[in-house]
């Protein structure tokens, strides 16, 4: 699978898995540990914080990523945001692993800072091996898209297992183990990357980079000590109200950003034009994520409280029901690869709003599934696990309809000037839909089962409507921007 494309294709996969197994690992147990109780060794936050937590959460990680994109193309280079990135990771997992209010806080932090250092470079680099050979960059993606989901397969397994059955300290403990291999075999390998990512892609005079660093540095040690003193208690953290607040500020800073780019970026009118692209892109995905997401929160809930799990005598743990996504997209993923090369050697590759609207309209089948449980386990008190099984399918395809293509499309249509800084763009939108799963994700858990299909119904009909939207104006946007 591997053999037709560049050698470090390999260390970006392996360090891609092994930090996705420890972030999805973590992030399967995250709500489930923190609304059980002091006996169970949980943190009994009520189900509509901790979901507002787990959106905090989830959004701050790819809000950072502009940043880490920032700093990658400003001052550090790809690579070196890699391995800083993963190091802060593993530092942060070991925190959760102390199970205390103090450290769970600050363990959170770590992990959002340094998946933003990493997440939008790994990325970047990956379509910066295809400089030569444009014609394989989807399928190169979607080859790296499956390392995201092997990850997540060995996380949800491993520290779901040992979450939920042995101890949740030993489950957050084995997602910092996994974000250590990652960091040894990128050390190991990181050879094989060549120049790509090694310098910042944009040159600053001295002057000017000596003092965006001190400034970075005075940002960074205002913003730590301000959390600090909330995780210990000199302030109140609210989590439903900062949430909303964060929802507002990820709009503000995406529309700030595009029109920085449009107004001082320098931006020719091909540029422009890709540009807007990117943003009708942003909001789909936007939408596509508040969706998705569902899956660590209302999903997972959902999992554990009101689905039939035993099979032969045995509880499994609720958070394996989440392994179903990223076991379908390994097994989907060479298909839907090999799908958009058959499709495009014949002309008939469907444009990126078209697969866009697709994914969106997709997502909402299976929310009509998931939908269908809920009222089922409202009637008989539990649903079939077949219920989420559909749900995750439609989900899954829809997800390689989307993400993969979304990842090698910014990487395309970015101005390379811009690329680091696109990537953390991009997953700005997974940060806005985040929230909004977070926020979403608690008014269905407020009144327990009996609000989960009015909301899981209502997701669907709004994500459908977004999907035909952009389906109807693909052709006319398409042959706009690229000028048919």
């Amino acid at each position: 699978m591997l053999q037709n494309h560049p050698i470090g294709l390999r260390t970006l996969f392996l360090t891609e898995m092994w930090e996705r197994m420890s972030f999805y690992g973590m992030r399967g147990i995250l709500v489930l540990f923190m609304t059980a109780s002091l006996i169970d060794g949980g943190l009994a936050i009520d189900a509509v914080s901790a979901s507002a937590i787990y959106g905090i959460y989830s959004s701050s990680v790819y809000l950072v990523a502009l940043l880490g994109g920032w700093i990658a193309d400003r001052h550090i280079g790809q690579q070196n945001a890699i391995l800083y990135g993963g190091l802060v990771i593993m530092i942060g997992h070991f925190l959760l692993a102390f199970t205390n209010i103090e450290t769970f806080y600050l363990g959170l932090i770590f992990v959002v800072l340094g998946t933003g250092l990493l997440k939008p470079n790994i990325s970047a680099i990956v379509g910066g091996l295809y400089e030569k050979e444009q014609e394989k960059k989807e399928a190169g993606f979607t080859i790296f898209y499956m390392s995201i989901n092997i990850g997540s397969v060995l996380g949800f397994f491993i520290c779901g297992y040992l979450g939920e059955s042995i101890g949740w300290h030993y489950g957050f403990g084995a997602a910092g183990i996994g974000m250590a291999f990652g960091l040894i075999q990128f050390i190991l390998t990181r050879k094989n990357l060549g120049e790509v990512g090694i310098k910042p892609s944009i040159e600053l005079p001295k002057n000017k980079k000596k003092k965006e660093a001190i400034l970075l540095y005075l940002l960074s040690f205002i913003f730590l000590a301000a959390l600090l003193m909330g995780i210990f208690g000199f302030w109140t953290i609210d989590p439903i109200p900062l949430a909303n607040a964060l929802t507002i500020i990820i709009i503000t800073i995406a529309a700030i950003y595009f029109l920085y780019l449009f107004i001082f970026g320098n931006l020719n009118e091909d540029e422009r034009k890709k540009i807007i692209l990117i943003l009708v892109l942003f909001f789909g995905a936007a939408f596509f994520w508040s969706g998705f997401d569902q899956a660590g929160s209302s999903f997972n809930i959902f999992a554990k409280e009101y689905t039939d799990r035993i099979i032969l005598g045995w509880e499994y743990p609720a958070s394996w029901l989440q392994v179903l996504n990223p076991i379908l997209v390994v097994i989907l993923s060479p298909f839907m690869a090999y799908l958009w090369i058959f499709l495009g050697k014949r002309m008939l590759d469907p444009s990126l709003p078209f697969k866009f609207g697709m994914g969106l309209i997709l997502m909402a089948v299976g929310f009509i599934f998931i939908a269908i449980g809920a009222n089922i386990a409202m009637q008989d008190g539990l649903a079939g696990a077949r219920w989420l099984l559909l749900t995750y399918l439609f989900h899954t395809i829809g997800e390689l309809t989307l993400s993969p293509i979304g990842l090698a499309a910014i990487s395309n249509l970015s101005p390379k000037r811009y690329v680091g800084q696109m990537m953390g763009i991009w997953f700005l939108a997974s940060s806005l839909g985040a929230i909004i799963a977070g926020l979403l994700s608690g008014q269905a858990t407020y009144a327990g089962l009996d609000s989960m299909p009015d909301l899981f119904n209502k997701i669907a009909i709004i994500s459908s409507i977004a999907g035909l939207v952009l389906i109807l104006i693909s052709k006319p946007l398409n042959n706009w921007v690229f000028k048919r």
